[in-house]
């Protein structure tokens, strides 16, 4: 499986209401659209999540599918999900990978690109 057939794509919005800057609390949402440009049915089986903040910390996430649910994405659709993250500082990145079963049963590792965790403002 060439790396173009799976398409991802991150947006990514920091929610105040839910954050504690004074207590070092800093929760992200992130909508994920996974778009299947290949030509056979691909499940979603397991996720696999490094998110690092700005002091460095690492914390790993894995687990199956995603927001309880291991989507089939047929050729040509996209299935997308919108899920969370809590930071103990205001700036941090994830990135990760997916795999998926491919309707032949063959099993393909999808990488996540890295992107960017950040409270409006904190950069200039």
């Amino acid at each position: 499986m060439d790396s173009e057939q799976i398409q991802i794509s991150v947006a990514t919005q920091y929610i105040p209401a839910q954050s504690e800057p004074e207590q070092n609390r800093y929760v992200f949402a992130y909508t994920i659209t996974i778009r299947n440009n290949g030509d056979q049915a691909m499940q979603l089986l397991h996720r696999h999540w490094l998110i690092t903040d700005a002091d460095g910390k690492k914390t790993e996430v894995e687990g199956p599918g995603v927001v309880g649910q291991q989507p089939d994405i047929l050729p040509g659709s996209e299935f997308e999900y919108t899920s969370g993250t809590v930071l103990d500082t205001p700036l941090g990145v994830m990135q990760g990978s997916y795999t998926m079963q491919a309707k032949d049963n063959s099993l393909h590792q999808v990488a996540i690109p890295a992107f960017r965790l950040a409270q409006p403002n904190i950069l200039h």
